[in-house]
């Protein structure tokens, strides 16, 4: 099911966390994909090193965004991280347990590494499975936000959860529909639906319902993760977005210049690759 919605901080009681440090990591990209002049694409013709456009990892535009890489592991593709979520379902009947078990499981075993590091790449975005195979084998992984993220909510959906992947200046997280979750540090609301919770797995100390304090009172974008076609969008309705008010009675805002502020944010690393490639021809 599509929902591209708007999220209003309800209650925002915050708790201090420290975001993990950067570790030093390499690996080679996964298999299937293959490298061009315009960056590294996938066997769905998805680009794992631009989340713009509407071949991007996440499709954004000046009005929507869509993260077709979690459709890679969903639906008729799914594969281990979708398991991994049935796993999880049979082995913790509480619905509560399970959610923060899946949570430390991600947070735990994928380490905080940048692209740049792991890979060369300002950007290169890994799927549920290939995170969750690396998991198997070596029993951690390595990745940053959107990474993370997208494991989450693709786990989330196979242990039989809702799940949403939200969008903010330079950051990525995931967020559960958990409406009897008493722990979280924050209320979120998401088209009228009380009871969404802040995953934010890309800190080694950080509890399910922790959200960083500069996406509390800023414009955000949320998309609920489904069985989709992993396949590029055409044209995209413009989703709906929302101010998160210091107060509790939200303000509608115009999707387009939101949107047009994440697209300034996701091109910044494009922007830093063709300024290394002119100093190197020079």
């Amino acid at each position: 099911m599509k929902k591209r919605t708007r999220i209003l901080v309800i209650v925002a009681s915050l708790l201090a966390a420290g975001l993990a440090t950067t570790h030093d990591a390499w690996a080679t990209p996964s298999a299937g994909l293959s490298e061009t002049d315009d960056g590294v694409f996938d066997d769905w013709g998805i680009s794992r090193t631009r989340s713009y456009g509407e071949d991007g990892f996440y499709q954004i535009s000046e009005t929507s965004f869509r993260p077709v890489i979690a459709f890679e592991s969903l639906g008729k593709e799914a594969d281990l991280a979708y398991r991994l979520g049935e796993q999880f379902a049979a082995a913790h009947p509480d619905r509560i347990e399970r959610a923060e078990a899946i949570f430390h499981f991600v947070r735990d075993r994928v380490q905080y590494t940048s692209d740049v590091d792991r890979f060369g790449y300002e950007e290169f975005a890994l799927n549920a499975d290939e995170l969750a195979g690396e998991i198997n084998q070596n029993g951690e992984s390595y990745g940053d936000c959107e990474d993370s993220a997208v494991l989450l909510a693709v786990i989330y959906r196979g242990a039989g959860y809702r799940s949403v992947i939200v969008l903010a200046p330079g950051h990525t997280a995931a967020l559960v529909y958990l409406p009897e979750y008493q722990k979280a540090t924050v209320v979120l609301e998401l088209d009228g639906e009380v009871g969404w919770v802040w995953a934010e797995a890309t800190g080694s100390n950080n509890p399910l319902g922790w959200i960083p304090k500069e996406f509390i009172n800023i414009e955000l974008a949320a998309y609920e993760i489904g069985e989709e076609t992993v396949a590029r969008e055409q044209s995209a309705a413009p989703p709906v977005t929302a101010i998160a008010p210091q107060t509790t009675t939200p303000r509608s805002s115009p999707p387009v210049p939101f949107f047009a502020v994440m697209a300034f944010f996701w091109l910044i690393p494009l922007i830093r690759r063709l300024r290394r490639r002119r100093r190197a021809r020079y």
